[in-house]
C-alpha cells in the first residue's frame, strides 16, 4: 500500500477527502467568512478555548524550559543543525528542558540534543496545509490548531528563547517575543540569536533604520544578543533565565 497524506487538526488526523481546503487559523481569520458558523459550528469558541486547557494542562509542571526556534528546511548536514543539538545539550545539562515547534529541521536539531542528553524534550506542533508531523525526538508532544493558542505556550512556559536562522515563522516567533518585552508584558527574559552571519544584517539594520528614526529607544537593542557558538548560546540564556527564576533548577 502506497504512503497516503496525513493531515493533522489538533488530536485527530485526516485523510483522503476528509483533508480540508484551509486550516482552523485560515477559517478564522477569513474576511470573506459567513456568519453560519455560529449556527452551525457553535463548539469553535470551545474548541479554541480547550487548546488552552489542554496546553496549560500539559505544561504545567514541566520546570523551567527554554525555546528553540528555527528553520523546519534546515538539512541534517547542515553545521546549523549540529550547533542547535549542542545548545539543547548545553541547556539540559545546565538543568533546562528544551521546547520547540516540534517540526524537522532546526527543531528536530535541538529536540534531538535535549532528548540524548536525558532531558526534557517538548514539542508544539501546529497545523499548517502541508504535513509537518512531529519528530521523533519529542518526549512530550501537543498538537494545535491555532497559531495564538501556541504562542501563548511558548512565552508562559519559557524561561528565555534561543533563535536559530529561520524563516518569516522564525522572524515572527522573534519579534513578538522582543515585543512583549519592550511593552512589559512579561518579564525581561533573554533572547539570543545564533549566527552573526546570519542575524548581523537585520541587527544593523534595526540600529539604523529603527534606532536612527527614533522608532526605538537605545535601551531595546540591549533585547538583542547575537552569539556564534554553543556556549555562547548557553550562557547568555541560563544568565538571563535565572536572573527572572533565581532559583536553581534541579
Amino acid at each position: 500500500m502506497t504512503d497516503r497524506q496525513t493531515y493533522r487538526k489538533g488530536p485527530v488526523f485526516l485523510r483522503g477527502t476528509q483533508i480540508p481546503r484551509q486550516t482552523s487559523d485560515a477559517s478564522l481569520l477569513s474576511a470573506t467568512e459567513r456568519s453560519d458558523w455560529l449556527h452551525a459550528d457553535p463548539w469553535r469558541v470551545l474548541r479554541i478555548q480547550s487548546e488552552f486547557v489542554e496546553g496549560f494542562g500539559a505544561l504545567a509542571e514541566i520546570g523551567p524550559a527554554i525555546s528553540v526556534f528555527g528553520s523546519a528546511r534546515t538539512k541534517r548536514e547542515d553545521p546549523a543543525y549540529r550547533l542547535a543539538e549542542e545548545i539543547a545539550t548545553g541547556l539540559v545539562r545546565s538543568g533546562y528542558g528544551v521546547i520547540t515547534g516540534g517540526g524537522p529541521g532546526m527543531m528536530e536539531a535541538a529536540n534531538k540534543g535535549a532528548h540524548e542528553a536525558g532531558g526534557l524534550s517538548v514539542g508544539l506542533g501546529i497545523e499548517l496545509p502541508m504535513e509537518q508531523s512531529m519528530n521523533e525526538y519529542v518526549d512530550l508532544g501537543i498538537n494545535f490548531r491555532y497559531f495564538f493558542a501556541r504562542k501563548t505556550m511558548f512565552v508562559k512556559y519559557s524561561d528565555g528563547f534561543v533563535v536559530m536562522p529561520g524563516g518569516f515563522g522564525t522572524l515572527d516567533e522573534l519579534f513578538e517575543s522582543i515585543t512583549l518585552v519592550q511593552t512589559r508584558k512579561v518579564d525581561s527574559f533573554p533572547v539570543v540569536l545564533v549566527g552573526r552571519e546570519y542575524w548581523g544584517g537585520l541587527v544593523d539594520w534595526i540600529r539604523s533604520s529603527l534606532l536612527g528614526s527614533g522608532m526605538i529607544a537605545s535601551q531595546d537593542l540591549d533585547l538583542l544578543r547575537v552569539v556564534d557558538t554553543a556556549a555562547e548560546a548557553v550562557e547568555y540564556v541560563v544568565a538571563g533565565a535565572q536572573r527572572i527564576r533565581p532559583t536553581s533548577p534541579e
